[in-house]
């Protein structure tokens, strides 16, 4: 064999801790002035889609109304939980196109919370990525995905619940907060903008751990990325 031939040295196995989460949410902050007609009427105007939701999920309440911070969990729930964890339990596969599925509707519930958020004024769409960035990776299910496991997800999931409960008043407040800044500066400030993006992010990754059973890997306790 050559020198040019000679095998690479692999790379140091990468611990748990260094990579990253399989699943974060990002949101392109917009630059240009806000429209502010829009941002007035805003709760109005999303019905239409707010409906729409309600019609795979029951979404309606909860995006409307709901202060919990766990509005993504709860809505997905039920819907696409059982099928799920049934795939999981009895035939230990996830197949891709249930998986695709469930990523392309967290993906329209999440567009949707940017639009009553008032994080972004495109009206929310069906199928294009818009401003908001999804990674959720696609686990080898025999490898990464235990069995059992998602039987108790939802209540090892727990104290996130809590954190959510208290971060999604939190999210309350920062959104008056920001329909009055819009209003009079036409702005969303920057570090509420932030913080309304990590709390989508959180309950985004608790939903992808025990609703949508994406990864077993425990959500970390943070709003950053």
């Amino acid at each position: 064999m050559s020198s040019s031939e000679s095998p690479a040295v692999p790379p140091p196995p990468v611990t748990a801790g260094e990579r990253p989460y399989p699943v974060n949410l990002t949101v392109d902050y917009p630059e240009g002035p806000r429209n502010r007609a829009t941002v007035f009427f805003r709760l109005i105007l999303a019905i239409p889609v707010v409906l729409l939701l309600d019609l795979f999920i029951g979404y309606a309440s909860s995006a409307t109304g709901d202060s919990s911070g766990v509005q993504t969990a709860t809505a997905l729930g039920g819907f696409l939980f059982l099928p799920t964890l049934l795939l999981l339990l009895f035939r230990h596969r996830y197949p891709r196109w249930w998986f695709d599925f469930n990523v392309q509707l967290l993906a329209f519930v999440n567009r949707v919370l940017l639009y009553v958020y008032l994080l972004r004024d495109e009206y929310p769409s069906t199928e294009d990525r818009q401003a908001l960035n999804l990674r959720v990776v696609y686990p080898d299910a025999k490898q990464e995905l235990s069995r059992g496991l998602p039987l108790v997800k939802w209540l090892l999931a727990f104290p996130h619940y809590v954190v959510l409960f208290f971060l999604g008043i939190g999210l309350v407040v920062v959104t008056v907060i920001a329909w009055f800044a819009i209003l009079f500066t036409g702005r969303y400030p920057r570090g509420l903008f932030d913080f309304t993006v990590g709390v989508l992010r959180w309950s985004t990754r608790v939903s992808c751990y025990a609703i949508l059973l994406t990864t077993d890997r425990y959500p970390p306790f943070r709003l950053g990325e």
